[in-house]
């Protein structure tokens, strides 16, 4: 890292920096149960499922038990990277004739695929966890059932949903009197959920009495999963998609993610020598959003569920389709509407946790948008997700919904490795929530980390640009007004997005290569906070 090179803003947090283990998370309540069952001896796993089940309770409106789970794992004893997909399926009953206007609704039974954050949390205990499930979800179990302060942004949250779960009686009862910012705040209804989970474990919620109360609700309230759905669910686990940046080794999550798109976006950056420029120059800030515009207008033409049809994933993390895609970026003008490259021959939370052995787990879990679907099963204090307007009900699309497949998702998490003698050593492990935002938000924190050497914090604390429709882009004041004006001249169409407004909650460990230490970063942009011991 350089440290000496001079930043051209002010950061706001210090980098945490610690040899046994760190965990950098959205909210101090999740990290700090982390960090805690590190200390009492747990591996990276317990901790991370630990940080995961609090996130549940005190981030409700971002990921719950009724949502998904993505994670990229390092077992150091091994050597081996993992990707698991705990993402569900739309149900059996799900076909485009179910959604005669032409678009599936946001709130609602009907928008919610086959929840499969439990199963994947089950699918990472039983390979890299030496606690019982009762004992990693001890914290979680007690924050809900016992309560805690609510901070600001969970205040914030329910009180702007108020509309939103007004016609869901199940989910008034839990969100529908808004704390104030210190009060006391409690699920004991997820409590109860959790601790039949950590009894029951897959059986329970996908078979028994969890699963039975799911389907019996989504029956007599309009929405479509059945029993013989939660049955069938299956976690995916197998390798991640990686690419080479820079000299360092860049793995993602594969299909049905969108990791693939900041594989290409670094693929297509890679050809530009950043490094010569100036970080918040506009020279910068250009091609990383013209490069998101082709990734992006790629993912539309072929992502999808690989296993219910042909998607050509190694041409689009190619070297040779970056290649080609590259030569479109116009350095002086932006691209209104750049087409998919031929071929050749919404709100989520995401945590990093590494430890003083080597491994590490990137994890991201998700309902979609703010509260999901809108609506709890009754009785479980569980949000369902609302992941089936991930599906296009365009029969040309190959992310078209078919029962039984997966919606592409916006969730993705990254692990950067470095070579060493012995192989490849975890250097970066980092993501963000934020929708279509993530990979944005995560190729400007990999540029800022290894093409200007900055610190996790200072590469999260960096200005922030965000690319929308078209030429649209939302991007942070705190850019140089030089910047600005020449991306206006540029042809882009600036909305100001405040000093730190930007889309993504970054978080970030970088493992020092001279020293071991794990250096943590997290993003002043919400309630995060990077703990290690």
């Amino acid at each position: 890292m350089n440290w000496t090179f001079p930043r051209p803003f002010p950061v706001h947090r210090a980098d945490v920096m610690a040899a046994g283990g760190v965990i950098a998370s959205a909210h101090p309540l999740a990290t700090s149960a982390g960090v805690d069952v590190l200390r009492r001896g747990g591996s990276f796993m317990d901790a991370a499922l630990a940080t995961a089940a609090v996130l549940n309770v005190v981030e409700p409106y971002n990921s719950n038990l009724g949502g998904d789970v993505f994670m990229i794992v390092h077992d150091a004893a091994t050597g081996t990277v993992t990707a698991i997909n705990g993402s569900g399926a739309a149900p059996l009953l799900a076909t485009p004739d179910r959604f005669p206007t032409g678009r599936i609704p946001g709130e609602g039974l009907a928008a919610t695929t086959v929840p499969g954050e439990v199963s994947g949390w089950l699918a990472a205990h039983e390979r890299w966890c030496r606690w019982s499930l009762a004992d990693i979800f001890a914290s979680a179990i007690r924050c809900a059932e016992e309560g805690f302060p609510a901070n600001r942004d969970l205040c914030r949250a329910i009180a702007g949903t108020q509309e939103r779960i007004a016609p869901f009686p199940s989910t008034r009862r839990i969100f529908g009197t808004p704390p104030r910012p210190g009060e006391r705040w409690a699920n004991p209804d997820l409590g109860r959920t959790l601790r039949l989970i950590a009894a029951g474990g897959r059986r329970v919620f996908y078979e028994g009495q969890i699963a039975d109360r799911i389907a019996e609700f989504c029956t007599a309230n309009g929405g479509l999963i059945c029993r013989e759905d939660l049955a069938a669910h299956e976690t995916q686990v197998g390798p991640p998609i990686a690419t080479t940046y820079r000299g360092f080794t860049v793995c993602e999550q594969p299909l049905v993610s969108q990791g693939h798109i900041l594989v290409e976006e670094l693929n297509i950056c890679e050809g530009f020598d950043f490094a010569a420029l100036d970080p918040l120059s506009a020279d910068v800030a250009h091609v990383g959003i013209e490069a998101k515009k082709l990734a992006f207008a790629d993912k539309i033409r072929y992502s999808g569920d690989p296993h219910a049809g042909r998607i050509p994933i190694d041409m689009l993390v190619s070297k040779e389709f970056a290649a080609v895609r590259r030569r479109e970026i116009d350095v002086g003008r932006a691209n209104p509407a750049p087409e998919a490259g031929r071929p050749i021959d919404h709100d989520t939370t995401y945590f990093c946790v590494a430890d003083r052995d080597g491994n590490a787990v990137s994890f991201i879990q998700s309902i979609f948008a703010g509260f999901g679907c809108g609506v709890v099963i009754d009785g479980t204090g569980m949000l369902m997700n609302n992941r089936m307007c991930g599906f296009s009900l365009d029969p040309a699309s190959p992310n078209v919904l078919v029962p039984g497949k997966r919606p592409v998702h916006t969730l993705n998490a990254y692990m950067i490795f470095r070579e060493t003698p012995g192989g490849l050593r975890p250097y970066v492990i980092g993501g963000t929530p934020g929708g279509d935002a993530q990979v944005q938000t995560n190729l400007q924190v990999i540029e800022k980390l290894i093409d200007y050497g900055w610190s996790p914090q200072e590469a999260i604390e960096a200005p922030r640009w965000t690319s929308g429709a078209r030429v649209e882009v939302s991007i942070e004041s705190r850019f140089p007004e030089a910047t600005l004006a020449e991306l206006r001249r540029r042809g882009h169409d600036l909305r100001d997005a405040g000093p730190f407004g930007g889309s993504g909650h970054a978080q970030a460990i970088l493992v020092d290569p001279e020293s071991g230490a794990l250096i943590a970063g997290s993003d002043p942009r919400c309630d995060g906070c990077a703990m290690g011991w």
